[in-house]
């Protein structure tokens, strides 16, 4: 189609819309201050899920918050000084808890998730690293048996829309995953789910592929969008660049770029960590969460990954150390023989917005400028399917999907 486009931010989301655009014939062009898919792309768990459909705002939440923050766990923070942005913007995510509203982001969640499995295997068909991606389980364990309730609001949206869900006992959970702590008393398995087994080495083998298709890559930092006429200048730090077209696909960065253009979102940097044991001693057959410390525990190509936590702060604050001990006890209270020497930690950041929704197509009033961005806990199995929609979206095609739910307008409404 002869379609100019440049994508800035090569993560899991900028590299899946540029194979996307570029399947279709468009002139694609990535850019990133790093090596594609290694910075948040990189640590997120591995989890390839159909089914996480759920919202992060729920109903009730607003009475789990001193819990969550303070309690044995402690699963969510923030940073002191970013309060004075946290307030308003949790406002808004406990409004998204409802019901109804639930259910109407679930929705939106699902045309998103609902193809990842295919379409990953669709793009890593033919690269000689099919076996990324494997077939699992998706164990949510619960040291309370009586919490593991299929007719809760979060499983009964997943069975309504087709999840084939299973709830088990202690001792059929010790068959599954013989290596779990003998704590955890029940667990609800979502099927027909998959995991990836190195989320950065899938990212880099989409890269290749991506540059085999004709994608110019650049490593460079973006500093500045300016419209022009019948397009868009971007200066680097490595010099000026034009393009017809833009997708910004920054992840957390993306507000930064698009605040000088008056576009203002409520994006913040929902920070999460991994630990990662090299020689952990154990394995584990599927994805497991451990549903109190609302961390995920899967076995990769480096070793057993634990990657958890949502701390909010500023997108380049430091990583805060206490985070990466908290981890590693709380991964050997769920698998007693691990290995737990010499761990390797990590800290990226999840782009969020209030609603657990992206934004996804046209920007504003400006022509050519398109969003990518804000997939918080669901970029890796969002990727794929965000950018088939923003590929359609951007070379004029035809798609059946309306994308009123993930526009950027939803939030001056």
């Amino acid at each position: 189609m002869g379609e100019d486009v440049t994508i800035l931010g090569a993560g899991i989301v900028g590299i899946c819309c540029a194979l996307s655009l570029a399947e279709r014939g468009a002139k694609v062009r990535l850019i990133d201050k790093g090596e594609p898919g290694q910075e948040t792309s990189y640590g997120n768990a591995g989890v390839i899920s159909p089914w996480s459909i759920i919202p992060q705002s729920m109903p009730g939440l607003w009475k789990q918050v001193p819990k969550l923050m303070f309690g044995r766990y402690r699963p969510l923070s923030v940073r002191a000084g970013f309060w004075p942005r946290m307030v308003p913007w949790g406002l808004r995510f406990l409004r998204n808890g409802t019901d109804h509203r639930v259910r109407q982001v679930s929705d939106a969640m699902e045309h998103l998730c609902a193809p990842s499995v295919d379409l990953y295997r669709r793009h890593l068909n033919g690269t000689g690293h099919e076996g990324l991606v494997r077939d699992s389980l998706y164990v949510h364990a619960f040291r309370d048996a009586t919490r593991a309730n299929l007719a809760s609001l979060d499983y009964r949206i997943r069975q309504e829309k087709g999840a084939k869900l299973e709830l088990v006992g202690a001792k059929a959970l010790r068959r599954i995953e013989p290596a779990l702590s003998t704590d955890f008393k029940a667990a609800v398995l979502i099927h027909d789910q998959a995991r990836a087994l190195a989320p950065g080495r899938i990212a880099t083998v989409l890269t290749e592929k991506a540059r085999s298709l004709g994608v110019e890559i650049l490593r460079a930092r973006v500093r500045r969008l300016t419209p022009v006429d019948g397009g868009w200048n971007i200066d680097c730090d490595t010099g000026p660049l034009t393009a017809s077209k833009v997708i910004v696909a920054a992840g957390a960065w993306s507000s930064q770029l698009l605040r000088p253009l008056g576009i203002r979102l409520p994006l913040v940097a929902e920070r999460g960590y991994h630990v990662e044991f090299s020689s952990p001693g154990v394995a584990l057959n599927n994805s497991v969460t451990d549903t109190d410390a609302k961390f995920v525990a899967s076995s990769m190509e480096g070793g057993i990954r634990v990657a958890g936590q949502a701390e909010f702060g500023d997108v380049n604050a430091p990583p805060d150390g206490r985070k990466y001990r908290q981890l590693q006890w709380q991964a050997k209270a769920v698998l007693p023989d691990l290995n737990d020497t010499q761990p390797s930690f990590w800290m990226g950041r999840r782009p969020s917005f209030p609603d657990s929704l992206p934004v996804l197509g046209r920007l504003g009033k400006f022509n050519g400028l398109y969003g990518c961005f804000g997939h918080s806990h669901y970029g890796l199995m969002m990727a794929p399917k965000s950018g088939e929609v923003l590929a359609h979206d951007v070379l004029n095609l035809k798609q059946n999907l309306s994308l009123d739910a993930y526009s950027a307008a939803r939030f001056s409404a």
